[in-house]
């Protein structure tokens, strides 16, 4: 190899270590200018509306109860003239479930410190009508009088149906009659169940019509799932004081549930076939229990379903008597989704470096998933979380995060995917998925362009003056050597050139001298 060829390797190799270091000289740069000017990329600019304790309150019909949220201002600046209002029932509110006494419920404020936070409360008593279910409030922060909040967010709160009315102390002696009861069954939402009826035929001696009441239930098991079977237990008394009652005959209707006539069917199904209970009898002031076991459909969905008792009974001078009652049964939904393939790029990351982790989530069940969130954890990376949000039954939810390599793994490692969500009661229910990344040693080219202390020399705009001028002269110093090369070998062929001519002159001159 030539010397200018040499040469003109060692300028191809220096112009590809500039090509190579100058892309993350500038991003250290720009970094170093960033933490200069105090400027990020992740500034949260917000304000945040919670319930304290993060809790969903449990209201009932005509109850009093206090709603405390807590403000935090996050906005990073000094916020004055602040405050918060609920949505009474526009657009973006599912409803309003209290009794409004005002036309607008407002809460001041008035300044609010960066990074402090303040509560607030509102008294909200429930309506009558507003039944049992889940509500979801938006509250919004205002500021001065300006029309458009700076900051809104739905809250949920949680009510309960108002107990049905018993009227049959006010019928007399006709045989209407029965109370009117509120009964758990083992869940959040209440079973409400009435008692009573009308009755038909004469009266017993004393001139009074025996009157059979529901005094109560239970399920076995305690909560009732859509698709799976249950022993419902419903307690009676005769509240006669004198009279028994015999001979006695119970028939379940449940509601009929379906879209179309081929699909319509009794919501609760007898698994004997037979949906009649037959009971000798009641003693005076006694009581007694009627079993039956009962299939709830699978595509229930999740809220009470009311089942119609009718009874048929005589009194001891063998009058019949007709009477009728009601149960509500809450059912519940079990929550159904999977999670596609993980999509992970790149599947071998740097320590300090990130990787893309994306999936999707299928909600293949009959109920709303609230507040889904995603938490990864594992060797060799830092914990991240991520918020999904609400996902719709029959809706997709999509996760992606992106997580950072934190220690050198050996191979691969486990990272564990935690996904956690609430039902409409507000019950966190959590599920799992794993698959494998692996993390490398990072490799730290810098160090070559550190100075004795251990820093890179800058200009004033923070950019590495030092190591590009290093480069420059390096370029610079091999150009000029193939330029002093290729003078000194023409310098050199011109005086070959020269002794030749010389040379040959001398020839010429001696043969010229010779006789």
């Amino acid at each position: 190899m030539t010397k200018s060829r040499r040469v003109m390797a060692v300028i191809v190799a220096a112009l590809l270590i500039v090509a190579m270091i100058l892309p993350g000289l500038v991003v250290k740069a720009e970094a170093a200018g960033g933490e200069e000017t105090g400027e990020t990329d992740r500034v949260t600019t917000k304000v945040t509306i919670e319930s304290k304790d993060n809790k969903v309150l449990q209201y009932k019909p005509g109850e009093s109860q206090k709603w405390t949220l807590v403000i935090t201002n996050k906005t990073g600046q000094e916020l004055s003239n602040l405050s918060v209002s609920p949505d009474m029932g526009g657009e973006n509110a599912d409803a309003w479930p209290f009794k409004t006494d005002y036309q607008k419920y407002e809460q001041k404020i008035g300044t609010l410190q960066k990074e402090d936070g303040i509560e607030i409360s509102f008294d909200f008593v429930q309506r009558d009508d507003a039944g049992t279910r889940r509500y979801a409030i938006p509250f919004s922060v205002y500021k001065g009088d300006d029309d458009e909040p700076i900051a809104t967010h739905k809250l949920y709160v949680n009510t309960t149906e108002k107990p049905q009315a018993d009227n049959s102390q006010n019928q007399g002696d006709n045989g209407n009659g029965g109370d009117a009861m509120t009964a758990s069954v083992g869940n959040d939402e209440p079973a409400v169940y009435s008692g009573g009826g009308s009755g038909s035929g004469g009266s017993s001696s004393d001139g009074s019509v025996p009157r059979v009441i529901v005094t109560g239930f239970d399920t076995n098991p305690a909560e009732v799932h859509a698709g799976s079977d249950f022993t419902l237990t419903i307690h009676l008394k005769n509240t006669s004081k004198k009279t028994k009652v015999q001979n006695m005959l119970f028939e379940l209707e449940a509601p009929t549930e379906g879209t179309d006539e081929q699909t319509s069917a009794p919501a609760f199904l007898p698994t004997s076939g037979s949906n009649s209970i037959y009971l000798d009898g009641i003693k005076a002031d006694g009581t007694a229990d009627i079993s039956i076991t009962l299939n709830a459909k699978a595509d229930l969905l999740q809220k009470p379903y009311s089942i119609n008792l009718s009874m048929k009974y005589e009194d001891s001078q063998a009058t019949q008597i007709d009477s009728s009652s009601s149960i509500s049964i809450p059912v519940k939904q079990d929550a159904r989704f999977e999670f596609s393939e993980f999509e992970i790029s790149p599947q071998t990351i740097e320590v300090g470096g990130e990787t893309n982790v994306m999936c999707s989530l299928y909600n293949l069940g009959r109920i709303k998933l609230y507040n889904a969130k995603a938490r990864f954890e594992g060797n060799g990376i830092k914990k991240q979380e991520i918020f999904i949000g609400n996902v719709e039954a029959g809706a997709t939810g999509s996760i992606d995060a992106m997580l950072q390599g934190e220690k050198v793994t050996n191979g691969n490692s486990k990272i564990t995917m935690t996904l956690s969500y609430e039902d409409e009661s507000g019950n966190i229910s959590e599920t799992t998925k794993d698959f494998e990344l692996e993390v490398t040693e990072a490799v730290d080219d810098s160090d070559m362009y550190m100075n004795t202390d251990g820093d890179a020399e800058a200009g004033s705009n923070g950019f590495p003056v030092v190591p590009v001028v290093v480069v420059i002269v390096i370029i610079a110093g091999a150009v000029a050597a193939v330029v002093i090369v290729k003078k000194k070998k023409k310098k050199q062929m011109l005086n070959e050139e020269e002794e030749l001519l010389d040379e040959l002159d001398r020839s010429s001159e001696d043969e010229r001298e010779q006789p």
